[in-house]
């Protein structure tokens, strides 16, 4: 989910097409960094939709087994300025019913350009939507990057048809190490002034992005997130893995970065419907 100022200025301007390379189309600030390819890890996303008791799975077993799965899942995408004009049919005809685009970063960064035609263009085809935000503690304050995110499309709607907004927080792209120079502590008071600063702004608690790599050693595996916030595990692989403490199951998972992101909600449509409802 990494979009930079300076990225900004060379987003792609054609729409999204089926015909596009891998390459073309890989999204701007997701990839995996070398430093979380040397702890040997791939992306995972979670959250949570409420049917299960976070910490926990359905036989009552400890928060480290393999999370609960629904039965029934919904298909959907996250995209960013990096896709330009997505081609918001296309999508709808791969089966794909939920969709998160990029709107903020920091304190510097919103995607004016294509975040209209991105948010409103899947919302007018159908598609249950939401925004995120992708964080840089190491640029300002939690609760000024939450006041950033909704002043510039992080908001939420009680119209059935928007997501609550998403903690973008993960390995830093940029200089200042793993953890954007912050202790274990310190990063989870900046994420807990976020995520209080959104709950006041909107009503709602954000979902929180993250990689259970990055999760653990930036924030100590905290679970003080877990029972109020749904998860959305970051993992290209053929499971989800093993989630951050205290979420016994996610809610989203991202689980590929090829032609785009693609995610999966764990859950039945009606599911998704309520989260989106609130």
């Amino acid at each position: 989910m990494r979009v930079t100022a300076i990225v900004a200025g060379l987003l792609l301007a054609t729409s999204l097409s089926p015909t596009q390379s891998a390459g073309a189309a890989e999204k701007d600030d997701r990839h995996l960094t070398q430093n979380a390819k040397s702890h040997g890890v791939t992306l995972e996303h979670g959250a949570y939709v409420g049917w299960s008791t976070p910490g926990s799975n359905a036989k009552g077993g400890s928060r480290n087994e393999t999370p609960i799965t629904a039965q029934a899942t919904v298909s959907g995408i996250d995209v960013s300025g990096h896709q330009g004009n997505v081609d918001w049919a296309y999508w709808w005809g791969q089966g794909k019913r939920f969709a998160y685009i990029k709107a903020t970063e920091g304190s510097y960064y919103k995607n004016s350009t294509y975040f209209p035609q991105q948010y409103n263009g899947s919302y007018n085809q159908g598609f249950i939507r939401g925004a995120y935000h992708f964080a840089n503690p190491s640029d300002s304050g939690g609760a000024a990057q939450a006041d950033y995110f909704v002043n510039n499309g992080g908001g939420w709607s009680a119209d059935g048809k928007t997501l609550p907004g998403v903690l973008d927080i993960e390995y830093n792209p940029y200089s200042g190490g793993t953890c954007y120079g912050l202790s274990q502590s310190s990063m989870r008071s900046w994420i807990s002034a976020f995520l209080s600063r959104y709950r006041y702004r909107t009503g709602r608690d954000a979902v929180i992005y993250t990689t259970t790599d990055w999760w653990t050693t930036c924030t100590g595996n905290t679970s003080q997130f877990a029972s109020a916030h749904p998860l959305w595990i970051a993992r290209y692989a053929s499971s989800p893995g093993t989630l951050p403490a205290g979420w016994g199951y996610y809610t989203f998972w991202q689980y590929t970065s090829s032609p785009l992101d693609q995610d999966t909600f764990n859950g039945a449509y009606d599911r998704l419907q309520a989260l989106a409802r609130g």
